[in-house]
């Protein structure tokens, strides 16, 4: 064997940076096999050992275990094709942190019980088909009802929150207390009879005005007035309830009296529930939509403008 083209294992250790310990364990696991050995049993290494020890430091520094690179040396996988399937690796590992990391900051924030904790994280790490038997079941419990045929697919696929393959943390978050408003009884009441409200305003004589709801008209006429200072219960506020009354009977098919009155009152009553503006800010941030309109003020002003002119 020919000293001037063989390295000895101390001779490999210089020239690659390497310690000559760290050299004998890649060696003993057959990552960098010695190609002969001298007559007192000494290893030599051929000329390609050095090219090999080098991507096996590159590709440690990159976080790959030992078997992997032996398994890709033995394969003699291109190191591009080797990088490309540990980035991956590398992404499931991020992905499965993110989650964890998104659980432990919102039971930071709630300061959750160790039972609360245990269904956020099974919340977080629901596969998409897990995610969307959920989904599922909360809309058919929430949007099945009579008449709902005629109204409620496209309200359906309104609420249907699509999380991402690769979700940020803030909208895991929103996933994880999207998915528990969806399980609380008392929400699903509120929805339901949202749903109700919204079917039996469309089958009136006129069946309905398709995209406009009462709530788009209050915040329409109620905005201004706010924006002026109106009070709720000062004259200047008849005119915006009677405007909106008389949209909403139109709307509905029906006159604008006190029944009807009483009607948009217990409408307001439910849609205005404040876990409903939750569930709509936390379906936009799952989605990646645009912030939706805060409602609630116009809506907290017209209910009290409405209610100090319904007869008790």
């Amino acid at each position: 064997m020919n000293g001037d083209t063989h390295l000895s294992i101390g001779e490999l250790a210089r020239r690659t940076g390497l310690t000559v310990k760290t050299v004998r364990t890649y060696s003993d696991r057959g990552i960098v096999p010695p190609a002969g050995r001298t007559p007192a049993g000494y290893r030599r290494y051929g000329p390609d050992a050095v090219a090999r020890l080098q991507l096996v430091r590159t590709l440690r520094a990159l976080g790959l275990d030992l078997s992997a690179i032996r398994e890709a040396m033995e394969r003699d996988t291109p190191p591009a094709e080797l990088a490309a399937a540990h980035a991956e690796a590398l992404g499931v590992q991020i992905r499965v942190l993110s989650v964890r990391r998104a659980v432990l900051m919102a039971a930071a924030r709630r300061e959750s019980t160790p039972e609360e904790m245990d269904l956020m994280h099974r919340l977080a790490t629901l596969s998409e088909e897990e995610r969307q038997a959920l989904t599922r079941e909360f809309h058919d419990e929430v949007f099945n009802g009579p008449g709902a045929e005629t109204g409620m697919p496209g309200v359906r696929m309104s609420m249907t929150p699509q999380l991402s393959d690769n979700p940020a943390e803030e909208e895991t978050e929103a996933w994880i207390e999207l998915a528990e408003l969806s399980l609380d009884p008392g929400f699903r009441t509120v929805m339901r009879r949202t749903a109700e409200h919204h079917v039996a305003d469309r089958a009136g004589p006129t069946g309905g005005l398709p995209g406009r709801g009462p709530e788009a008209v209050i915040r329409d006429h109620t905005a201004p007035a706010r924006a002026a200072g109106v009070a709720p219960g000062s004259a200047q506020a008849g005119p915006v309830v009677d405007a909106v009354t008389a949209a909403y009977a139109l709307l509905c098919g029906r006159p604008d009296d006190d029944a009807l009155r009483q009607r948009l009152l217990a409408r307001l009553d439910t849609v205005n529930d404040p876990r409903r503006e939750r569930y709509l800010h936390l379906l936009a941030v799952v989605n990646r939509w645009p912030a939706p309109d805060q409602l609630s003020p116009e809506l907290d002003w017209f209910s009290a403008a409405l209610r100090a002119r319904v007869p008790g």
